[in-house]
């Protein structure tokens, strides 16, 4: 039989059928889940040598490590260019920590992300949806990617922040540049820290209190690792208002992008649920599932890991596919069917365990507004294929446009 390669990169193993199976991080990948499915059958804990990094494929596998900070840390970074490039990490960046410094500052950010507060922004998002969706109603289309889902993460955290609105589209495009691939394999990893951004707003903040979630995280007195009460420090406070600007952003915007892919793609489901406001919840859910916004989560292995007849050594990169997971078919149900209707285990594409993404609720209040005000004014609509282009990010998964007709 001659050899058929499936895939894309150099990373290659052999199946017992002679086919040839690759994956490369590094590469775009529109669609990713016929290489998963492979991989999750024939090779679930797979080396890319090229790369230096392993790829784990697996539902249970990758809950287990998502679990398992001890084994798999997060000290390094979660995305493959930080752990490889062994890249410093400043203090305060909360998903790049361990526990206890984790279990700590996470503990501080619960309190501002209670269930009440971010229930009692859901009128305010809708409000703002309003405002955006009503004007691009009316010129019969617009991109996706550039006037929505662009606009309304940003909106919503400024609010949650209590950002000036002129401030906003420049630091969410500052946080854009830096997890674009560019040309030659420069992936901006080290700009993710220039603090510079922010700075000039938390220090205006400090000397002018709010009712805002910046304002709390400086004045709030909390207990640290090592058991002094105090409040978070200068370093602390720009590295946790970089990531509540930057997971907000990027994992919302996308979100929003695949909810306007996958609806029109399925128009009998996006029907139901116009038909069925009730139903966007699950919906959500389903696109989240089916096509998440990243399609892994980075560690590396503090300790020699033996799985599958393979050992990974302490202190390689892993790469949990956790988009893989969620296509796990011995968990869903014929997994590569979109269905809003799914009754399933909860999907990992917000993580898992210690690590579970503190702003979920957040996220998934904003995709079920945005789905519920586009099906009000605009209950049909096409995606302009032929001008739609995917993501070149590797941390992310999604569109960088995504016209639509309505």
């Amino acid at each position: 039989m001659k050899n058929e390669v499936i895939g894309e990169g150099k990373g290659t193993v052999a199946s017992s059928s002679n086919i040839v199976l690759e994956y490369d991080h590094y590469s775009a990948k529109p669609n990713p889940h016929p290489i998963f499915r492979r991989l999750r059958a024939e090779d679930p804990l797979h080396y890319h040598e090229e790369h230096g990094y392993w790829i784990m494929t697996r539902y249970d596998d990758v809950q287990q490590a998502l679990t398992d900070t001890t084994t798999y840390s997060s000290a390094r970074g979660v995305t493959l260019e930080f752990i490889l490039e062994e890249t410093p990490i400043p203090p305060g960046m909360l998903i790049f920590e361990d526990p206890p410094t984790h279990t700590m500052r996470r503990q501080v950010l619960m309190r501002m992300f209670k269930p009440k507060r971010i229930a009692a922004l859901e009128q305010q998002i809708r409000d703002f949806c309003v405002r955006t969706l009503d004007p691009l109603i009316e010129k019969g289309g617009f991109d996706v990617i550039a006037e929505l889902s662009h606009v309304v993460p940003m909106r919503v955290i400024g609010m949650l922040m209590g950002m000036p609105e002129e401030n906003q589209e420049a630091i969410r495009d500052k946080f854009a540049s830096t997890i674009t691939v560019a040309e030659g394999g420069d992936y901006g990893v080290s700009s993710l820290f220039d603090t510079g951004i922010l700075a000039e707003y938390l220090d205006w903040r400090l000397q002018n209190p709010s009712d805002d979630l910046v304002t709390e995280m400086m004045t709030v007195p909390f207990k640290d690792e090592h058991g002094v009460t105090r409040t978070l420090t200068r370093t602390e406070m720009h590295m946790l208002a970089n990531l509540l600007v930057s997971a907000g952003n990027e994992t919302t915007g996308r979100l929003i992008g695949w909810i306007a892919k996958l609806l029109a793609d399925y128009p009998d489901q996006r029907r139901e649920v116009e038909r069925n406001p009730a139903l966007a919840g699950g919906a959500v859910d389903e696109v989240m599932r089916f096509e998440p916004p990243a399609l892994q989560i980075c560690r590396y292995v503090t300790r020699d890991v033996e799985m599958y007849g393979k050992v990974m050594p302490a202190g390689s990169a892993v790469l949990l596919a956790t988009a893989s997971a969620n296509r796990d078919e011995s968990i869903y149900a014929d997994p590569d069917r979109f269905d809003i209707h799914r009754r399933a285990p909860q999907n990992l594409t917000l993580g898992y365990g210690p690590h579970f993404c503190l702003g979920a609720a957040l996220t998934k209040l904003e995709g079920r507004v945005v789905l519920e005000e586009m099906l009000k004014r605009m209950p049909e609509w096409t995606v302009d294929k032929e001008n739609a282009e995917p993501t070149t990010a590797t941390a992310f998964h999604g569109w960088e446009k995504l016209p639509v007709f309505c």
